[in-house]
């Protein structure tokens, strides 16, 4: 059993709790949010230094607003607490490494929540490359603008999720980086671009990201030597298209994928991590700082 205590009530965090709530392992001890706009079964704090000299627990889920992720952090290494914050690990480079520093210090596990990691159909084509020479690899993350998000722009928020699924679905390092961006609807920041990338063995990969299409679509194609590959990552599912013949004809394999919550899957993980210091897959802040160095990179 893993006691919690979760920071951070909003959108995103009210799917942490309800995926926790329904874990066995996990025991939340303490929620803590600026304000209490309902009602819980667990300790309700509104202030964070209060929690963290009242409760009990092991590890602190910080899902608070991206700029508030570097002080929420610290507070908590401090106290000797192992840590799941929210993706990114901190709104700059420069927060990321004073995170780090700290963690380093208190010998804490930190992990960085890339939800995408956990999707069952990345695990798959993951799988499925493994043997196979890349040529290439192009992600599209696209949807309408979500009011919630006020204090990142599209690169922090969304691109980050794409740059790091690149680096882990095909195990090399991003030697070069193109970013193109605009601001057409968002009040501060960036919310239309598109990535481009040279990684090792000359693999290229690019991302397509905005908040200017009415509808959601998060996809992947990898092109290999053998065979082509569609993912969708909001139906989790996962085709092959290979053998192709001098008259154009080919072969359409539907691979099979085991659908599931990836929240509940990142979350086992967590709980291993935690109790085994295993990571299965779980980002780390040197991960996370990786994605932010490229994601500021233009």
């Amino acid at each position: 059993m893993v006691k919690v205590a979760l920071i951070g009530l909003g959108s995103m965090g009210q799917n942490h709790y309800r995926v926790l709530k329904s874990l066995t392992g996990f025991e939340i001890v303490a929620l803590c949010d600026i304000a209490k706009t309902k009602e819980y079964d667990e300790p309700f704090y509104t202030n964070l230094d209060e929690m963290l000299e009242e409760a009990e627990f092991e590890a602190a889920i910080i899902v608070v607003p991206t700029f508030l992720h570097k002080e929420v952090a610290i507070k908590c290494l401090k106290k000797g607490k192992d840590l799941f914050i929210e993706k990114p690990v901190a709104s700059s480079v420069e927060e990321a490494y004073e995170i780090q520093k700290v963690a380093d210090e208190m010998n804490a596990k930190v992990c960085v929540g890339y939800i995408e990691r956990f999707n069952p159909v990345v695990e798959e084509l993951k799988n499925e490359l493994a043997d196979k020479e890349i040529y290439s690899i192009g992600i599209t993350r696209v949807g309408p603008f979500p009011p919630r998000i006020a204090d990142v722009g599209i690169l922090t928020d969304l691109s980050v999720h794409d740059i790091d699924l690149i680096r882990f679905i095909t195990g090399r390092e991003i030697k070069e980086t193109s970013i193109f961006k605009s601001q057409k609807i968002h009040n501060h920041h960036e919310d239309n671009a598109i990535l481009s990338f040279e990684l090792e063995d000359k693999i290229v990969a690019s991302i397509t990201t905005n908040w200017l299409t009415p509808f959601r679509k998060r996809t992947i194609e990898v092109a290999t030597k053998d065979a082509y590959y569609e993912a969708d990552l909001m139906g989790q599912d996962l085709t092959e298209y290979s053998a192709y013949q001098k008259n154009n004809s080919y072969v359409i394999r539907k691979c099979m994928v085991k659908k599931e919550e990836p929240l509940i899957r990142e979350h086992k993980a967590f709980r291993k991590f935690v109790k085994t210091g295993e990571r299965h897959g779980l980002s780390s802040i040197a991960d996370s700082i990786i994605t932010l160095e490229i994601s500021a990179s233009k």
